[in-house]
């Protein structure tokens, strides 16, 4: 039984929509396939049709009776989806396990305990795992036997895939555990050359342990995901299709990926190299842009290229309003859709800031907690200048800003 984890700290990467897929075009090609929800917020059934309020038990009950008198069965929880592929569902419960084992011996390896009982069941197992790094995401890890990072193709697509690497790095610190890990390019618009170049960074710096397939970028999956279905079945002839088919081919011909007990000792300079990488494309297109320069003027101060967006981007309250400020240089139009305008992005534009690609726009909201995407050349995303998010029906983001 071949484990494979799908691991994003960061949100709206398309992280569920490979997970799922990926394991529905196993199960096409006659392989066995179990998915394995570990995301409190429970996606994987909700894209795949499978009613919740039917869902009595999850992988919640299992792992926490694992090492009971009780202990529950991992098939007393499955869903059949379609031929070979079934479905291990999560539940919000999952958010209080961490907690509730707080204390407990070897606490980290409940999944990789329950999934060993499979046998020989399955042939696959692929197990989505939490945009967070907590005890749930740790043990998706410990049962893993390689790991699949998926990285957007985007502005911080470099910067997030440091944060993938430290984390399977410190796993195997804490655990001893040697751990494979390759990386797949995910929500790729070739007509962008921004995402032409962060591809060829990627490609050029992790070179083996990188798959060949590139998911791109396509408008089918989404809306399978919001029908209830795998995009095997909801447009077999459509591109999202076929790049996951090719990505479920690549798996089943390759070979078992590197191992990180040999490649961990250039962990380090490689995520110096990395990050040096991403540095000098956030640097070059603050230059195209025209943004000042802070390093010049603060000798004496190490400030991260991070850092310096963060004083220039993002959400801030001021007297009484919350301003909403993005950098969209190719950008037609901006607008901005939220609980506070019923969803209505027509009504609330953000405008453009000169020509250096700066887009803003301020609002009164009342006190609270207000949920928005924005609408870049009629694409919605989330914010990506605010860290806080949470999942939205669509299997994707919203970004969330607390009015105090």
């Amino acid at each position: 039984m071949r484990c494979i984890g799908v691991i994003n700290q960061k949100g709206g990467c398309g992280k569920t929509t490979i997970a799922m897929n990926l394991a529905a075009c196993l199960a096409l090609l006659d392989k066995r396939t179990l998915l394995v929800d570990m995301d409190p917020q429970n996606h994987c059934a909700v894209g795949l049709a499978v009613p919740e309020d039917q869902i009595e038990r999850n992988i919640y009950d299992v792992l926490i009776s694992a090492r009971s008198e009780k202990s529950l069965a991992v098939n007393s929880i499955i869903w059949q989806i379609s031929q070979n592929f079934d479905l291990a569902p999560a539940g919000i419960e999952l958010a209080a396990m961490e907690p509730q084992l707080a204390g407990k011996d070897r606490r980290e390896e409940l999944l990789r305990d329950v999934l060993a009982g499979l046998g020989d069941s399955y042939q696959y197992v692929v197990i989505d795992c939490p945009p967070s790094v907590g005890l749930l995401t740790f043990n998706a890890l410990r049962a893993s036997d390689e790991v699949v990072i998926p990285v957007e193709t985007g502005y911080f697509a470099l910067h997030g895939l440091i944060r993938q690497l430290e984390t399977l790095t410190i796993l195997r610190q804490q655990c001893s555990q040697p751990i494979s890990f390759k990386v797949l390019a995910s929500m790729y618009d070739v007509r962008t050359k921004l995402a032409r170049e962060i591809l060829n960074e990627l490609r050029k710096n992790h070179k083996s342990d990188m798959f060949q397939t590139v998911i791109n970028f396509n408008t089918k999956l989404k809306e399978a995901a919001s029908f209830g279905q795998p995009i095997s079945e909801y447009d077999p002839s459509s591109k999202g299709m076929r790049d996951f088919m090719a990505l479920a081919q690549e798996i089943i011909e390759s070979e078992q990926p590197h191992n990180l007990e040999k490649s961990v000792e250039s962990v380090e300079s490689q995520l110096r190299a990395i990050s040096k990488t991403a540095d000098e494309l956030l640097t070059e297109s603050q230059q195209k842009l025209g943004v000042r320069s802070v390093r010049g003027e603060q000798q004496d101060k190490k400030i991260s290229l991070q850092e310096k967006i963060d004083n220039f981007y993002g959400v801030r309250q001021n007297q009484g309003k919350v301003e909403f400020v993005a950098l969209y240089p190719r950008a037609k139009s901006v607008l901005l859709a939220g609980d506070f305008n019923n969803w209505q992005p027509a009504n609330t534009p953000l405008n453009p800031q000169g020509s250096n690609g700066r887009w803003s726009v301020d609002l009164p909201l009342a006190k609270g907690r207000h949920s928005y995407r924005y609408i870049v050349d009629g694409r919605w995303q989330e914010d990506p200048y605010n860290q806080n998010i949470q999942p939205n029906e669509f299997g994707e983001y919203n970004s969330v800003v607390e009015v105090k």
